[in-house]
């Protein structure tokens, strides 16, 4: 399996957590070279004030905890 399906696969396991706030994530890139995966915040995640510490501490741990090549999450 490829990184970016393995990155798709950890958020579509993730997408549950976040749609019973209302919230999504969708998949935007990753760049290999520098690690760097960017997503986007949907739904109530958002404007949501606890959407960095969800962004951070949920997504991207989850995601660098399963697919070591990913070292930085950003939202766009």
């Amino acid at each position: 399996m490829t990184t970016e399906k393995t990155i798709r696969k950890v958020l579509d396991d993730l997408r549950p957590h976040l749609q019973m706030d209302g919230g999504d994530v969708e998949f935007i890139s990753f760049d290999s070279a520098s690690g760097k995966l960017e997503v986007r915040l949907m739904g109530a995640c958002q404007g949501c004030p606890m959407s960095q510490i969800t962004l951070q501490e949920g997504i991207g741990r989850t995601i660098k905890a399963k697919v070591p090549a990913v070292k930085e999450v950003l939202a766009v």
